[in-house]
């Protein structure tokens, strides 16, 4: 095995990729919870892609026979029903976990100097997730798949002069239909799947270049031994991989039972509508898009104007790329800074969750008034950042990692 390694060290760099990214990375020794997040994100992600796979296998991505190619999925391919409820079920465990790991990420300060980088390779990735998922969303072709889309893509026909031609453009039709359905098979199989993984691994190499943030927001780096390992680090293998197995085998227990007992989630993971063939004379009652979508779609629906409603939501995403810049703190991490940014925290995090529960609702005139409010805190959140983080008191932090 010696000799074979070294046979393949002196043409790839496999031994010099597992010290640098896993055996000789040395992360700090205090991570918490919510450092488990990220290396589910991974799992999550190949399990989206393997099912993906299996899926494609028995999918006709055509009008007349994609509902029926996945209701023979669920019928009568072997083992179809698991697959394709482990890749619906998957969809919505992505959107969990990677919304608890950006939490994770404003709670501690991973998007400040020098991990900004890091951050906005993070927000590409969430960026083409909601791209992959709204591509896939749209292939069971049921009745909420093909007018949630139907919704979402005429928004793009507010932009002035080219809003037309360009909704035509993503349609390639003049209205959606298996043209439609057929470009958002190849993007959501293909192309964005490329993409995400490229991003994936930019992402990685950025943060394991700068290295790990901590609860405490302490530069591990700062302090060595005589051999140049951190004193506050240990190797990432095997110390964190087997503490991530855990918490794999946590989160699998929890997947598993949704699966097999509650896929469908009270109809928010599968849609009660997308039971039912897509239908352009039947218009369903009410159209929201899947939970993961819906405090976009609450900011979109707060602002009268159609327009100026689709500025606010594309710029509800912008903001958060502009994040790193719009933290003035000296300190990283929650823990050490002032009693403004908990509480803004905290406000963000309830507008955004009201948010989402209100993209779900049907709209009143009560559900627009709560929708503008928690808009109006959303954005205050970043806006006012570069105030009150400037201006608030910080307390003194740790030289080396608390624990």
């Amino acid at each position: 095995m010696s000799k074979f390694m070294d046979w393949v060290d002196a043409r790839f760099p496999a031994t010099k990729m597992w010290e640098d990214h896993l055996s000789k990375y040395y992360a700090p020794k205090n991570f918490n919870f919510f450092y488990f997040f990220g290396s589910l994100a991974l799992l999550v992600l190949v399990n989206q892609i393997v099912t993906g796979v299996w899926l494609t296998m028995s999918y006709t991505p055509s009008a007349e026979e994609a509902f029926a190619s996945v209701e023979y999925i669920m019928r009568d391919v072997e083992y179809g029903s698991i697959l394709r409820l482990l890749h619906s079920t998957g969809a919505s465990a992505f959107f969990i976990v990677v919304y608890l790991h950006m939490f994770r990420g404003l709670l501690y300060g991973s998007y400040q100097k020098p991990r900004e980088l890091v951050w906005v390779f993070g927000m590409l990735i969430y960026l083409a997730l909601m791209a992959e998922a709204f591509m896939g969303y749209l292939l069971p072709w049921g009745q909420m798949s093909y007018w949630g889309a139907q919704v979402i893509i005429s928004l793009f026909g507010a932009i002035p002069v080219i809003g037309n031609d360009l909704t035509q453009w993503i349609r390639g039709d003049y209205l959606i239909s298996g043209i439609t359905l057929n470009r958002f098979f190849a993007l959501h199989v293909v192309a964005l799947p490329i993409v995400i993984l490229g991003l994936v691994v930019l992402h990685i190499l950025a943060l394991h270049e700068v290295g790990s943030n901590n609860p405490d927001g302490v530069d591990i780096k700062k302090h060595k031994d005589e051999n140049g390992i951190p004193l506050d680090g240990i190797a990432f293998h095997p110390y964190y991989t087997v503490k991530d197995i855990v918490g794999v085998v946590v989160f699998l227990f929890i997947f598993c039972f949704i699966v097999f007992f509650f896929p469908e989630m009270g109809g928010y993971f599968l849609e009660k509508p997308n039971f039912e063939q897509a239908n352009p004379f039947k218009t369903p009652e009410h159209i929201a898009p899947v939970w993961y979508f819906t405090p976009f779609y609450a900011i979109l629906r707060a602002i009268p104007d159609k327009l100026m409603g689709v500025i606010a939501m594309g710029a509800s995403i912008a903001m958060l790329f502009v994040l790193p810049w719009l933290d003035r703190s000296p300190v990283k991490s929650m823990r050490y800074k002032g009693w403004m940014s908990k509480i803004w925290l905290v406000v963000f995090c309830i507008s955004f969750v009201i948010l989402g529960i209100l993209g779900v609702l049907a709209p009143t005139p009560e559900r627009t008034l709560v929708s503008q409010i928690c808009t109006f805190l959303y954005f205050a959140y970043f806006i006012l950042m570069p105030f009150y983080t400037r201006l608030e008191k910080t307390k003194p932090v740790p030289e080396r990692v608390t624990g």
